[in-house]
């Protein structure tokens, strides 16, 4: 005898659409959820986040040292000191700079990394846990790992001097011109390829059958990439984009473990800059506002990147 599914197809296809928080109880009857289960779970973040958070952003109105018990509010006075230092103004730019830097060439590399080993090369699997294998280290062992390596006497100048490349030798971590742009280096090479695995991931999941009627049509390989890859990795680019982003916005380990903020607060951006305020010299209230402005900061660039990208999605779809 046919089920009741087979003569109804429509109740089946019901049954597998039903809302999530719907279940059966033993009785067969149908219920919901109870909300109330979230409470505890709501009560936790409140205490250990929530609550914090807030009592955190009102002291950044006050002239707390962090360690005498009372303070005064003062208003916006901090952030109106924030705005007038041009130590905390150059951080703002050389923040954002960073992070744009990162951004970008992290994503270009992760990309072609991913492109590359989603080939049928023989070694493929190899190289994706090979190039992967930076991303799980703690960042702070890798700053130290390559602030050995770009020192003066390190492994990187030795290198140059043994080829002949003498003149390009440099205190890479030492020098005002090439700090940051070392400090770039070394978070990219470190998540160039956390990108890649979700760029491959994005990858995999474009049917073959795509790339058959695209080689049937004579289509040449930028022709694959730009019409079919480009247009079905839009996912994967947005979570990548926001990654990164905020990864660079938020960057402090890698900073503050090879460079310190120097030289000549060169390579200083909010994170650090606010730990030196706070820690340093006990301007907690100041670093608190500072602090502040960074999570609005990571907020506008985080939402608006989403937004610009969700978009572009609907368009490539």
């Amino acid at each position: 005898m046919a089920s009741a599914t087979q003569n109804h197809p429509q109740a089946a296809v019901d049954a597998v659409l039903e809302p999530q928080g719907r279940r059966w109880d033993v009785l067969g009857r149908r219920s919901r959820a109870p909300w109330w289960f979230l409470v505890p779970g709501l009560a936790l973040y409140a205490f250990v986040v929530l609550i914090p958070s807030a009592r955190g952003v009102l002291l950044a109105f006050t002239d707390w040292n962090g360690i005498n018990p009372t303070y005064e509010y003062i208003g916006f006075d901090n952030f109106k000191t924030l705005w007038e230092t041009e130590l905390v103004r150059d951080a703002l730019f050389r923040t954002i700079i960073i992070a744009v830097a990162i951004t970008i060439v992290q994503n270009l590399i992760g990309l072609a990394l991913a492109l590359g080993v989603n080939s049928n090369i023989k070694s493929r699997n190899l190289l994706r846990v090979f190039l992967f294998a930076p991303a799980v280290l703690t960042p702070v062992v890798v700053a130290f790992l390559w602030r050995n390596i770009l020192a003066p006497e390190g492994a990187f100048n030795a290198l140059l001097g043994a080829v002949g490349l003498d003149g390009l030798q440099q205190a890479w971590l030492g020098d005002s011109t090439y700090a940051m742009w070392a400090i770039v280096f070394i978070v990219v090479w470190q998540f160039a390829g956390y990108s890649m695995v979700i760029f491959l991931a994005g990858l995999q999941s474009i049917p073959n059958e795509i790339y058959e009627a695209a080689e049937v049509d004579g289509a040449s390989r930028w022709s694959r990439f730009w019409n079919i890859e480009r247009p079905l990795l839009a996912p994967a680019i947005t979570i990548n984009l926001m990654l990164s982003i905020i990864g660079g916005l938020k960057l402090f380990d890698q900073i503050y473990a090879t460079t310190g903020g120097g030289p000549a607060n060169s390579t200083e951006n909010l994170s650090t800059l606010l730990y030196q305020y706070a820690f340093n010299s006990g301007r907690f209230s100041f670093a608190i506002a500072m602090a502040v402005v960074l999570t609005i900061l990571v907020a506008i660039f985080a939402f608006g990147q989403f937004a610009l990208l969700r978009r572009q999605e609907r368009k490539m779809a």
